[in-house]
């Protein structure tokens, strides 16, 4: 039998953390062992319960989830899942993941029951997974060496023309680690799907654009595919690349195929590379959970491209990068720390 995943619910609300407790209650896997109201009691509560997971609202008083995360993994890294208003908390959900938060799922701005318990089996999903994880998210982020930018491209005929990766848990911070070390004349267009909530890739987009020498965009409809720039699919639309009649490549984000697990897919935007490129694509599937990514290997693969996985050392969550390995679809897996080198090696 499953055992009990202790948690910690953690809003300056009274309201909100009596849904909260009342929304993981509905799982008979959680018990709901404390409640705190900031960072300041949090910090106590995590010291005297114990708990597997914490879920944090951000903004509060005295101590806010942000100082709270960064003294608790000071402390001793714990699984944390964010619980918070994108509108409000944007930029400080993106901090909490640098910080070490694994998830964060998107707290409804209109606090009707209704719209809360909407939200109540992505919650329970998430606090499982964060359980399974465990505090590797902030282990595996620690332990990574210092990411060197890679001056300049290798000047040779390479044997790819794009590079598409898909990612999902702990995609972020690995991301954030992967995109600045490739370097401003990169010969090829990158595209990227990351599963995160609506309400957040434009700004993670900004955010790596500023500490990357490659342009990082979310992805408009009709922009073009191009050297030099990598595109980020809009959380909540598919990202496919077209061939017009011209020859060039243009994005184009479209809410079909409706039956995916994920809006944006990695299998959509993989497929529509191969479909589009040929042989010359490499994708990369890196940490994340379940197996969003295999079809598109195989679409990839079945076309003559390259496939490379993250290896597991590395990963958050080695789902999505298993599940290609064990269909057969990896050309070779490769630690975080080297994925830009690799990646070079082929473009």
């Amino acid at each position: 039998m499953e055992s009990l995943i202790r948690v910690l619910v953690v809003d300056d609300s009274a309201y909100v953390r009596k849904v909260v407790r009342q929304m993981l209650s509905r799982s008979p896997f959680i018990e709901v062992v404390g409640a705190a109201r900031n960072g300041v009691e949090a910090l106590e509560m995590v010291e005297t319960l114990n708990p597997d997971v914490v879920t944090l609202d951000l903004i509060m008083p005295e101590m806010d989830g942000i100082a709270f995360l960064e003294a608790q993994m000071a402390r001793r890294p714990i699984p944390v899942v964010v619980v918070s208003i994108a509108s409000e908390s944007g930029e400080m959900a993106l901090q909490a993941l640098d910080a070490g938060a694994l998830e964060f799922v998107q707290k409804p701005t209109a606090l009707a029951t209704d719209k809360i318990y909407e939200i109540s089996q992505e919650l329970i999903e998430k606090v499982k997974l964060a359980a399974r994880v465990g505090p590797r998210g902030h282990l595996v982020q620690a332990q990574l060496p210092p990411p060197q930018p890679i001056r300049e491209a290798v000047r040779r005929v390479g044997r790819v023309d794009v590079v598409v990766i898909g990612i999902s848990t702990g995609g972020p911070q690995a991301l954030r680690y992967l995109i600045p070390q490739l370097p401003a004349d990169l010969p090829v267009p990158v595209a990227m799907v990351l599963h995160i909530p609506v309400g957040y890739t434009e700004l993670y987009a900004r955010k790596l654009d500023e500490v990357s020498p490659l342009r990082v965009l979310e992805a408009q409809e009709g922009d073009l595919v191009e050297a030099g720039v990598a595109l980020l699919a809009p959380a909540g639309r598919h990202l496919t690349l077209v061939r017009q009649p011209d020859g060039r490549v243009v994005a184009h984000l479209d809410a079909r195929p409706f039956d995916t697990p994920h809006r944006p897919s990695v299998d959509v935007l993989f497929q529509s590379a191969a479909q589009t490129y040929g042989a010359r694509v490499l994708g990369v599937v890196m940490t994340g959970m379940g197996s969003d990514g295999v079809q598109g290997a195989a679409w990839i693969k079945a076309q003559g491209g390259l496939v490379f996985t993250e290896a597991e050392e590395t990963c958050v969550v080695y789902g999505m990068p298993r599940a290609v390995v064990e269909a057969g679809l990896s050309d070779r897996s490769v630690p975080l720390y080297q994925m830009a080198q690799a990646i070079l090696e082929v473009v």
